[in-house]
């Protein structure tokens, strides 16, 4: 039989990796992507990981963070081959990122197949992940907005102040009293672990580590002056993202989580972004509504897992 082995992609490998000779809208689309994420920092040359079988290629994974830090949070671009090859690649990649420091591993993965990632058998990727220790934390959707499609009205009862004005502290309170009641299970998760407050300040932190400008990030207040809705949209390496939408219970039933996806849009549309997406959780009925009424398409659902390290 022959051998398996699990190894760096050599530089010759890069960008495409794993090729299929009979897709080239997928190899390109592919390559492209693992390209920008070797640009922007996301990922590092030593983090993608392929499958050798007899000479050939025939799987890989590869390692994703946020840019500028030095643990890998995820796995992308993973592309399983036969079972032995699949477990053999996310044990790698378990190994590699614990010895980095990680203590979980996250992945994410959208139905129906698409570009850049085209995760083809999404079944079959479930039962790989649970079978490496991966649990499901949130069923969601995805939603997208395009150049040209009609810009949603901004809701003029709301007073828009940002985080170069007010500092943190405004923030935190207003997540924190937003994660009293969420319905995220991902936010449940981080409250259960870290307590509302706690949650709320790992969600800010990580926030701002994505590309954004401080005028971004905005608290909508009420004609009462009360501070009800949160907007953080952002930049990724590969689109611009309603980052973080968040309303406080007194503000629930206005309409003001539309108001605040009308606002980040806004921002991001004047910073120059073409496309704009964004995610909710599938139980979070308030938020996948405030998408459609501000023009949002739902175009995919996305499951993601973690696993502890």
């Amino acid at each position: 039989m022959t051998v398996l082995t699990i190894r760096p992609a050599r530089p010759d490998e890069f960008p495409a990796l794993t090729t299929y000779a009979d897709d080239d809208a997928r190899n390109g689309a592919t390559a492209a992507y693992l390209a920008g994420l070797l640009d922007s920092g996301c990922t590092r040359a030593d983090w993608c990981l392929v499958a050798e079988r007899g000479g050939e290629l025939v799987g890989n994974v590869v390692l994703w963070t946020i840019p500028g830090r030095s643990v890998p949070m995820d796995v992308v671009l993973f592309e399983p081959g036969d079972d032995e090859t699949a477990a053999a690649l996310l044990t790698h990649a378990a190994e590699l990122a614990r010895s980095l420091g990680a203590e979980t591993q996250g992945h994410v993965l959208d139905a129906p197949s698409q570009a850049p990632q085209f995760q083809h058998d999404p079944e079959r990727r479930v039962r790989l992940l649970t079978a490496q220790g991966f649990s499901l934390d949130r069923d969601g959707h995805r939603f997208i907005r395009s150049d040209g499609d009609p810009l949603p009205a901004q809701d003029d009862r709301l007073r828009w102040r940002s985080l170069a004005e007010l500092g943190e502290e405004p923030f935190v309170d207003l997540l924190a009293d937003t994660f009293t009641d969420t319905k995220d299970s991902i936010f449940l998760a981080e409250v259960a672990e870290h307590g509302v407050r706690g949650a709320a300040e790992r969600n800010l932190a990580e926030m701002r580590e994505l590309d954004h400008e401080p005028g971004w990030f905005e608290i909508g207040y009420d004609e009462q002056d009360r501070p009800v809705a949160v907007s953080l949209p952002a930049r990724t390496a590969s689109s611009a993202v309603i980052g973080l939408i968040a309303v406080a219970p007194a503000g629930r039933g206005h309409g003001y989580a539309t108001a605040a996806v009308a606002r980040g849009t806004h921002v991001l549309v004047t910073a120059g972004a073409t496309e704009v997406r964004g995610d909710c959780d599938g139980g979070n009925v308030a938020m996948f509504r405030a998408f459609q009424r501000a023009g949002y398409r739902s175009f995919a659902n996305r499951r993601m897992f973690s696993r502890p390290l």
